[in-house]
């Protein structure tokens, strides 16, 4: 597992040799299940428009901030 990312969400079963790119990893998978919440809420949405459609990437960032939390809570 690489600390960094959680090594891969999906890794392929043992045994499998003919896979060689092992697709997503976990720390974004995490981020994608934390930004799919952050986006279900409307007050997120009402905010954005307040500030005029304004966007800066701190979605983004939260989700990813999320997810690093997820991975060291796995380390525990």
């Amino acid at each position: 597992m690489n600390k960094d990312t959680g090594g891969p969400a999906f890794p392929a079963p043992a045994g499998v040799q003919h896979i060689t790119e092992q697709g997503m990893t976990l720390r974004d998978y995490f981020a994608a299940k934390a930004i799919q919440g952050l986006l279900a809420n409307p007050k997120l949405h009402e905010h954005i428009l307040k500030q005029g459609g304004a966007y800066s990437g701190w979605i983004e960032e939260s989700a990813y901030g999320w997810a690093d939390a997820m991975l060291k809570a796995r380390e525990q």
